[in-house]
């Protein structure tokens, strides 16, 4: 695993020198603690075409082919260099290939497949990979480059691109390591972040700075830029009934072979373990694939409803694994601290504490880990698909009974603790109005649009100029036009909610600490197969991964089998009711933060005092705007002192 970096420029005066390479890469360093390398030069004008310049960077963790992978790397005659940060897990086959084509190879590394690959096939070489990866390939003779991410999304890859110049790094911060990279916040993407916890491709926090989508290419030749998709499953082909009654044991065949190619490494690798049905699933077919136990990773919490390791035991011991299980009490502020540094802009997902800190334990053991990523979108894992099934059956009512049930009256029921009965009922109530797939959205959202509409200042509102947060969601949903809602929110999650927001979690929290981590369920073979199931095939009496639970019923121990779907987390609630209390409101209420006129003062604080006095529960909420307000802090006004100044005020 590594970071990568550089830059393509034809005017001068926006060049990347030698020094601007290295604070790139310097920037990188966690990504890649093991080496380094550089590439710049200038090719002279041609009759056709301006002169260009080319620089790339590369950190290396390395992986395979410790003493032969260095990048940039080149091919025989030096016309084609690249830079690639991820794992091509087929590339023994396609060398072989390549080799029966006369291709000859220098290294035993999985990078110099890539370049003979694309000699070979030009720009279909992608098409032919399977594994995780964002690269840049500098194509001397054509003076392009070429920008890729892999199938779902697992490597991040991020761009500014204006008249003369386009820069491309893993991370954003490694673009910002250059000065003149604008820092213009962009209100949309605040809005999608308090909708979604995250900033969805490929908009970034910044304005002008770009994320590249999964399963893309963006290709810069001429001064011009061209982005588009390599791979486009088909969401909307259905297998038929006698082909799902062979499909458990294609399922089994295939996400088995695609454990066994993600154990390829020469340094140390390891699992985590969470004793859910998919870590669980993943770790018995590495026991089977290996001759040695596997070494395993859960991390427990002092409160025993964030504590899943009594399950993780139950895995471990039935596999025979060498299990590590770590206790921690989590530090917010120190770790809030690192996270706005390490996430480059908001981000919600307050699980990202507990994989921080499992990746920064498991990496004292080793440098690769396996995880159980995907298979709930996959295959319907999370008990928001039962909800929209009750949903769709609502939709099948008379438009008499709809009206009655969707009528202003549940208005009425009252507002208490966010998790009750009665509560869970009104906003399920309140949402019986819209489509099903805005209905999923109000569902999911962090802040809905009535309370966004609340929290939202005048100016903030005006400066959205009509955008509408749930163009995103809606324009994932219609790759699955033809399936029915459930399968389609599925879907519409794989593309949406998995690479925007678990995966970022995990490779940010794990590259932080210098840890690759391999999610199985995510070959691309399995994710085809598991979006042409019915979703018969997945949900069944109120219970999802149907498939999963039958398909590898020899490798799921019964208390796995029969626990409820836990989600991995920490105690937001009590902390800002407790020991965050007082740091959260100097902050949110600090003149400074309001002073920034995106939000109305009287909202935030109608959120802090519901939320103290037990009447609902805003964690949530209040994470995300604490979050966005420290990274304000960090990236915006570049105050590194700022947590340790408010938390002494504070305390």
């Amino acid at each position: 695993m590594c970071g990568i970096a550089g830059g393509v420029w034809t005017d001068p005066r926006l060049g990347l020198n030698a020094a601007a390479l290295r604070r790139m890469a310097d920037a990188l360093h966690h990504r890649g603690p093991d080496d380094e390398g550089y590439l710049l030069r200038t090719l002279p004008p041609t009759t056709s075409s301006p002169s260009v310049s080319v620089g790339l960077a590369h950190r290396r963790l390395s992986i395979i082919d410790l003493s032969g992978g260095h990048q940039p790397m080149s091919n025989e005659d030096d016309s084609i260099h690249l830079v690639f940060n991820g794992e091509i897990y087929n590339f023994r086959t396609l060398r072989g290939h390549l080799q029966s084509q006369g291709h000859q190879f220098r290294t035993q590394s999985d990078t110099e497949v890539l370049i003979h690959l694309y000699e070979q096939e030009g720009d279909r070489f992608l098409e032919y990979v399977n594994g995780m990866f964002a690269l840049a390939l500098w194509d001397e003779r054509r003076r392009r480059l070429i920008l890729a991410r892999d199938r779902l999304g697992e490597k991040p890859l991020v761009y500014h691109h204006q008249a003369g110049r386009l820069v491309f790094a893993s991370e954003l911060k490694a673009l910002l390591a250059l000065p003149e990279m604008p820092r213009e916040i962009d209100p949309a993407s605040v809005d999608d972040y308090l909708v979604y916890q995250y900033v969805p491709h490929p908009r970034s926090i910044y304005r002008n700075i770009h994320k590249l989508p999964p399963a893309h290419m963006a290709i810069l030749e001429g001064g011009e830029l061209h982005v588009r998709p390599y791979w486009q499953p088909d969401f909307n082909g259905e297998l038929s009934d006698r082909e799902v009654a062979a499909a458990g044991e294609k399922l089994r065949d295939l996400l088995s072979d695609a454990v066994r190619i993600r154990l390829e490494s020469e340094v140390p690798l390891g699992a985590f373990l969470s004793g859910g049905i998919d870590s669980t699933i993943v770790v018995g077919l590495m026991q089977r694939h290996s001759k040695s136990p596997v070494k395993t990773f859960s991390i427990g919490f002092p409160i025993a409803e964030y504590d899943e390791t009594n399950y993780a035991k139950v895995a471990a011991q039935a596999f025979g694994t060498e299990h590590h299980e770590f206790r921690v009490e989590p530090d917010a502020v120190q770790i809030l601290d690192r996270l706005v540094w390490h996430y480059d802009e908001p981000f919600a997902d307050s699980s990202a504490i507990p994989t921080w800190y499992v990746s920064r334990e498991t990496r004292h053991h080793v440098t690769v880990a396996l995880t159980g990523d995907g298979g709930d979108e996959l295959f319907a894992g999370y008990p928001r698909y039962w909800a929209m099934r009750i949903g769709q059956r609502f939709d099948a009512l008379p438009s008499a009974v709809r009206s009655l049930l969707a009528s202003p009256w549940w208005h009425a029921l009252p507002r208490r603790r966010q998790k009750s009965f009665w509560s869970r009922l009104r906003r399920f109530a309140e949402s019986l109005q819209l489509s099903p797939e805005r209905r999923y959205l109000d569902w999911i959202a962090i802040f809905n649009l009535a309370r966004r509409a609340e929290l939202y200042s005048d100016h903030f509102l005006h400066s959205l100029d009509g955008h509408d947060p749930a163009a995103f969601l809606l324009e994932n949903y219609a790759r699955s036009s033809h399936r029915e809602i459930i399968t389609s929110t599925t879907l519409a999650d794989l593309t949406t909610y998995l690479p925007c927001d678990l995966l970022v979690k995990v490779d940010i929290a794990a590259m932080a600490h210098s840890l690759e981590t391999r999610p199985p369920f995510l070959d691309h073979r399995v994710v085809e197969l598991a979006a042409s199931l019915p979703i018969d095939a997945k949900l069944r009496g109120g219970k999802g991964k149907r498939i999963l639970l039958e398909s590898f019923a020899d490798l799921i121990p019964p208390a796995i089998r029969r626990r409820g779907k836990m989600g991995f987390g920490v105690p937001l609630d009590h902390w800002f009711r407790g020991p965050l209390s007082q740091f959260t409101s100097d902050v949110l209420l600090d003149p400074r933060t309001l002073q920034r006129g995106w939000f109305r003062p009287e909202a935030v604080q109608r959120l802090l005092d519901e939320h103290r006095t037990g009447a609902w529960n805003h964690s949530h909420r209040i994470w995300a705007l604490l979050f966005f307000e420290l990274w304000q802090r960090r990236w915006i006004d570049h105050d590194a002192e700022s947590f340790a100044t408010v938390w002494k005020t504070s305390a």
